[in-house]
């Protein structure tokens, strides 16, 4: 048998780099396209749930408008982004799309 040899790269990404690096965010966007109304889009609240999950910001999702205390936001999720912006309702409405596109089908597209 002939066998090639790949070359592969590791990088010490920690919790915001691989979000970044696999593009979650322009994903979602692209799934569930951009609302020019919208200060905060579908990809970008994602990513602020996804961090909170992976423990680089934990907070009750209802609480996220408190980041501002001890967090940049708009480091983390992009500038003119605001805590207040973050709230319950959004997040909700978010979470609610998501579930009825499929998380599997999501996760899915995502992964590969």
């Amino acid at each position: 048998m002939n066998y090639q040899k790949e070359e592969f790269e590791s990088k010490n990404l920690e919790h915001l780099g691989i979000i970044d690096e696999i593009g979650i965010v322009e994903k979602i966007n692209e799934i569930f396209l951009i609302d020019s109304r919208e200060k905060v889009n579908t990809g970008e609240i994602v990513k602020a749930i996804i961090l909170n999950g992976l423990g680089f910001v934990w907070r009750p999702l209802y609480l996220f408008p408190q980041l501002s205390e001890e967090k940049a936001i708009g480091h983390l999720l992009g500038a003119g982004i605001e805590p207040e912006d973050l709230n319950n309702d959004k997040i909700g409405r978010v979470m609610d799309r998501l579930y009825k596109y499929g998380l599997t089908r999501l996760f899915l597209i995502i992964a590969l």
